[in-house]
């Protein structure tokens, strides 16, 4: 695979060290409460986890504050609840509420039943 050349390298410098012209500045953000084009590609997913599931939404996301903002690096868009779901737990959400799973893990046994997702076959 091959890549376009760099036409930002200051943060990965710092990170190894090196002199850089300015510090380098990343934004870590939850871009829902306040970026219109975020809203905008999350109404395209259908729900959130629709959002963080799919590759082509994701990136899409990720990229939104790059084309906004004079950043020099990007957080990967994803979120920690892929890893319940990836496992089976039924992750749903209710309105005003947060996240629900419907199955609950609360002792060893519940340990032992949870799936362990294929990594070649997962979508995410």
């Amino acid at each position: 695979m091959t890549f376009a050349p760099l036409q930002n390298d200051s943060f990965l410098r710092a990170c190894l060290g090196q002199a850089t012209p300015h510090t380098p500045v990343w934004l870590m953000r939850q871009a829902g409460r306040y970026l219109p084009e975020y809203c905008a590609t999350r109404a395209k997913a259908g729900s959130f986890m629709g959002l963080a599931t799919n590759v082509d939404y994701a990136t899409e996301v990720t990229l939104q504050p790059l084309a906004r903002y004079p950043l020099d690096a990007a957080i990967l868009f994803s979120d920690i609840l892929t890893v319940p779901d990836a496992m089976g737990l039924g992750l749903s959400f209710a309105q005003g509420e947060g996240p629900k799973f419907e199955q609950v893990v609360r002792d060893e046994a519940a340990v032992a039943r949870l799936a362990v997702p294929d990594m070649d076959k997962l979508r995410y």
